[in-house]
């Protein structure tokens, strides 16, 4: 198409770039009210800039967490941050992809240059917004514009519209065989609880894993802890239906804590002989961020929060927990180098090395998008 545009167009293809899109896109206009299907206009990509068509987009708890406010971002806003799409047009000095190619935006970018990028050890780019309340892109403003007034973008991504404009460093060209629908989860949720066992946790052979919340991102921990090796996946959750898909994805045991009298770190302390070797706590309480903490082995355990750890909230725990040797650690992303992981977490997955179909509870129109916002709330 842009091909037969290019021969046949008198005047300059680059003039195309230039033009506002109007599309369909979930605008939230305030906290703790449901999306509002608006038209939008969508600016062209300015220097260094991509406009994508986005095919398809997870929804994440991350983005309930904008609504509640328990993640504090400006509003009105677009909301979403998990997706895939086509590059539709590029702005100047792009090089990275054309349009035409297919993508997964990247919510922790990858510029290449910072101090985080330039690190063996870091994969937080600097250019990541994801403690500020900016809502904007690196230039000061917006792209998207709704009734006349600006709208705010979600980590620099905003995939709950039919069109979005990302940085370059936010864009991962991916294999054009992948299907969207499915690779989407790359975006975030997979990426994120499958990383955190390989590369945060860098899970051992024959280790004990214990993982707090079984939503698609605990789900994915499980899928990592069993490609790491390890001999025993204790799943926790205090919705027992979710069960059945941890143990299918390679959960030994699943255990409610509704079920027992004790805490739950002591149950688990009790079934490993002392505690295991790694935790994730991912769900995003405070509460059990210190009680995976307190079930790992008390001199060698590492815990790993996965979950975003809510607004205003702080932890008061004793700090013997770290003191006889465990480790806590965070991770962003899985802890992978978005840019150069994501493509290859998509070849990954077209050689099979690793399932995404099972992560995938419902497909819904774009215009549904409450109706999987409510699926999400009750655990469904």
């Amino acid at each position: 198409l842009y091909g037969d545009l290019k021969m046949h167009v008198p005047f300059p293809f680059s003039l195309l770039c230039l033009q506002v899109i109007k599309c369909k896109a979930a605008v939230m206009w305030e906290a703790n009210k449901p999306f509002s299907i608006e038209e939008v206009e969508v600016a062209p990509p300015k220097e260094h800039e991509v406009r994508v068509k986005i095919v398809a987009t997870g929804i994440c708890r991350s983005d309930d967490h904008v609504i509640t406010g328990a993640l504090v971002m400006p509003f009105p806003i677009i909301l979403g941050h998990e997706a895939a799409g086509v590059v539709e047009s590029v702005g100047q000095g792009v090089t990275a992809v054309k349009p035409g190619d297919k993508v997964i935006p990247l919510f922790v970018p990858q510029c290449g240059e910072c101090q985080n990028c330039l690190s063996t050890k870091g994969n937080l780019c600097s250019k990541t917004n994801l403690d500020t309340s900016g809502g904007l892109m690196a230039d000061g403003t917006t792209r998207f514009t709704c009734k006349g007034k600006a709208i705010h973008n979600f980590l620099g991504t905003s995939s709950f519209s039919e069109y979005t404009v990302l940085h370059e460093s936010a864009v991962a060209k991916i294999d054009s065989a992948a299907p969207l629908e499915k690779v989407c989860l790359i975006g975030c949720g997979f990426s994120t609880g499958y990383g955190a066992a390989l590369q945060t946790a860098k899970v051992e052979p024959g280790s004990t894993c214990a993982v707090f919340g079984l939503g698609g991102v605990g789900l994915s921990v499980i899928i990592g802890c069993k490609a790491a090796g390890a001999s025993r996946i204790i799943a926790v959750d205090i919705n027992s239906d979710k069960f059945a898909k941890a143990k299918e994805l390679g959960a030994t045991d699943c255990i409610n804590p509704k079920d027992f009298n004790k805490p739950i770190h002591e149950v688990l302390t009790e079934m490993t002989a002392g505690g295991v070797d790694y935790s994730f706590e991912v769900i995003g309480r405070t509460d059990t961020m210190t009680a995976a903490l307190a079930s790992c082995q008390y001199n060698y355990g590492v815990s790993v929060v996965v979950g975003v750890p809510p607004a205003a909230q702080k932890i008061t725990f004793d700090p013997m927990l770290l003191f006889t040797g465990r480790s806590w650690k965070g991770s962003v992303f899985g802890g992978w180098k978005s840019k150069d992981a994501v493509p290859k977490l998509v070849a990954d997955y077209m050689k099979k090395k690793f399932v995404l179909d099972p992560l995938i509870t419902h497909t819904l129109h774009f215009t549904k998008i409450n109706e999987g916002f409510d699926l999400l709330r009750t655990g469904k």
